[in-house]
């Protein structure tokens, strides 16, 4: 039997998977802030208030999140919905081997680190070293990258070049010739990279903070 906990739970999840509060989900979904709220779970009378269909529907479309996805956070209970991710140093990210050149995890020497289910099986971590991302991301932060998520303007992303420097930045403009990034720390320029020396570019899904 579905109950009320469980669908609430589990859009708790959703929003955690995509790296956002509750609000934030509801904001990205183009709903009221307070959609998914606690105070909106059940009314001041103590009656359980339920999410909509179509509430749900926006969240899991500007999530990019299959409906089965969804089922599988809902079927999970209370206990925790996780799996092991590769996790490799920041530093490590420009070697050879880590990755092909899709951007997808490969070869030896990764970690492993528990994180809720994502829908790319491909999806892996790396840890921040250094402070050339603050304040966005500090040193031991863990960023978990999804290489198969769909990109769009203003998403934070992980670059690799063809010469292997490894940047994360924010996504300003992408076009057939070029991808227009913007640095996460005032101190450093935003870059311009000509898409054909962009080796790969994958999306952040949530970090450690």
């Amino acid at each position: 039997m579905l109950t009320h906990a469980q669908v609430w739970l589990a859009i708790d999840r959703l929003a955690a998977r995509a790296g956002l509060s509750a609000s934030g989900l509801a904001r990205r979904a183009g709903l009221d802030p307070t959609t998914f709220n606690k105070s909106k779970r059940v009314t001041p009378e103590g009656r359980t208030r339920w999410p909509s269909t179509e509430s749900i529907a926006k969240a899991l479309a500007a999530t990019a999140t299959p409906v089965e996805i969804f089922v599988e956070l809902i079927k999970s209970g209370d206990g925790p919905l996780t799996r092991a991710v590769p996790l490799l140093g920041f530093a490590e990210a420009g070697a050879g081997g880590y990755f092909d050149d899709g951007g997808f995890p490969v070869g030896e020497g990764w970690d492993e680190i528990a994180f809720p289910a994502v829908s790319d099986e491909h999806a892996y971590a790396l840890e921040v070293s250094g402070q050339s991302m603050e304040p966005a991301y500090r040193d031991g932060d863990v960023i978990v990258v999804s290489p198969a998520a769909p990109i769009r303007r203003g998403d934070r992303v992980v670059v690799r070049t063809r010469s292997g420097e490894v940047m994360v930045k924010e996504l300003k403009r992408r076009t057939a010739k070029s991808i227009e990034l913007r640095s996460l720390n005032a101190e450093h320029a935003d870059r311009t990279l000509a898409a054909a020396d962009v080796l790969w570019i994958a999306r952040i899904l949530w970090a450690s903070q």
